[in-house]
């Protein structure tokens, strides 16, 4: 995935903009229209074709959601009017493996992003949401030799009824929280990932989100299942147009990583700036698994997400690698959540947020021993970068130890560039804006080396785009 055109870093600052907000002409062929009601969840399952336990639990998970009232701790959501949003939009009649047989609106939009050149180039397969559906998906023909599934969660559902049924909603029931409740009411699109015992899927697998829609609500469900010894890494990617109405995007992800077993799921977040990204996202770990969270959060409105692991399986790890950035009217509240179950489990959590021009990121964490866990261990580091005297940045970590047999390490560090430091680099004829971004690459290094080298390249011109953006 291109995240955006490398041709823009030589503009003038006051010309970037965010690449993405473009829109495309909506050419639908059916919406529910605005708003969320009984009738709707029955049309969704309807037209999907669902069969009566899904709707059941569709039905069963709004009246949760009717009897939740929205959450006023985290980033302000008294502007996000649920009443006026799109809840399912369908952009095309049929999905398609091939690029060309998308319809042209939809198909330009993923040629100006960049995802057929990159599946192309370094992808092992690709799925395409374009509002509430996946229209495109492909993997490689060695990978389904081998037992490799990589689908959208509907076709994953009609295909595959009793592994989902199985495991769905057993991580992140809608008992959970309120949107989750509405995820689960209207969910939609989304993975389904299975990959067999002890099969490696060397390339990563990458799913794109993009709505094009005002006021509209995006909800997939994905659902992964590492089987014992296998590994895959899947990495996701969105983006929207720029409106006046803002959009909400609240997604449920669980991961099962069996024994031996290893998933690495990276997100690259970079919606614009009207959408709300609300989302619960949830892994369970077994016996010498291992569970790796790469979070990238630099677009959205508003952002609450907290990436969790269960550590059940005896040596099994976990690992919680994030970047946050903040601009003018943004606010990233988010963090990890660690629950050592079993013993000798130990996990990593590393936080990076940048604040800039009155932005504000809030790290919210949580570690939990239980009784038993002994010889489990748990690293906790939070550095917080702010760039100017408005913004803002907060650490709220939480620590439950149970077991006296474990070691626990916390830290936390707020910085600010030192006016020193950049007058060395402007010295040697490096313009401010850049000095900063030198500043930032260093700063962000220890994630930013967990990513895929196509993505890393183009996370730290992405950072730079922002910062450009926000005023050098």
């Amino acid at each position: 995935m291109q995240i955006y055109n490398s041709a823009m870093l030589n503009k003038p600052p006051n010309t970037f903009r965010y690449r993405y907000g473009f829109s495309m002409p909506e050419k639908n062929v059916y919406s529910t229209g605005v708003g969320l009601s009984d009738k709707v969840i029955r049309d969704i399952s309807r037209l999907k074709n669902e069969p009566s336990w899904m709707l059941d639990y569709r039905l069963q998970a709004y009246a949760f959601f009717c009897s939740k009232k929205i959450p006023d701790w985290g980033v302000n959501l008294k502007n996000l009017d649920l009443d006026r949003i799109t809840y399912f939009i369908r952009a095309t009649q049929n999905q398609t493996s091939s690029w060309e047989d998308l319809p042209k609106e939809i198909k330009q939009t993923y040629d100006r992003i960049g995802v057929p050149e990159a599946e192309r180039k370094f992808l092992a397969g690709v799925s395409a949401q374009y509002e509430s559906e996946v229209v495109y998906e492909s993997m490689q023909k060695e990978l389904k030799k081998k037992g490799v599934v990589f689908c959208d969660m509907d076709s994953g559902l009609r295909q595959y009824p009793e592994i989902v049924k199985a495991y769905f909603a057993t991580l992140v029931p809608f008992s959970d929280n309120k949107f989750a409740a509405l995820n689960s009411s209207v969910w939609s699109g989304g993975s389904f990932v299975y990959i067999p015992k002890g099969v490696h899927v060397n390339m990563p697998l990458q799913a794109y989100f993009r709505m094009n829609a005002p006021a509209f609500g995006q909800f997939e469900r994905t659902l992964i299942i590492a089987d014992e010894g296998s590994f895959v890494h899947y990495i996701e990617g969105c983006t929207a147009p720029v409106y006046t109405k803002d959009s909400l995007h609240s997604a449920v992800v669980e991961i099962f990583v069996q024994k031996n077993a290893r998933v690495r799921y990276t997100t690259v977040q970079n919606w614009s700036k009207n959408v709300f990204n609300l989302v619960t996202k949830r892994a369970q770990v077994q016996e010498k698994g291992i569970m790796e969270w790469i979070d990238c959060n630099l677009g959205s409105k508003a952002t609450m997400k907290y990436p969790a692991i269960y550590l059940k399986g005896k040596s099994a790890h976990g690992e919680v690698l994030s970047i946050a950035y903040s601009g003018k009217n943004q606010h990233q509240d988010a963090g990890a959540k660690i629950f050592h179950i079993a013993p000798h489990t130990s996990s990593r959590i590393v936080s990076k947020s940048i604040s800039k021009s009155g932005g504000r990121c809030t790290y919210r964490g949580s570690v939990s021993i239980a009784r038993g866990a002994e010889g489990s261990s748990a690293f906790v580091t939070c550095d917080a970068l702010l760039l100017d005297g408005k913004s803002r940045s907060d650490t709220y970590p939480r620590m439950r130890i149970r077991e006296k047999q474990a070691r626990i390490h916390h830290e936390a560090t707020t910085s600010k560039i030192k006016d020193q430091e950049l007058l060395y680099l402007q010295q040697r004829g490096i313009k401010k804006i850049d000095a900063e971004g030198l500043y930032i690459n260093g700063f962000i290094e220890p994630i930013v080396k967990e990513i895929p080298l196509e993505y890393s390249i183009e996370l730290n011109r992405l950072l730079q785009v922002e910062m450009s953006h926000h005023g050098g």
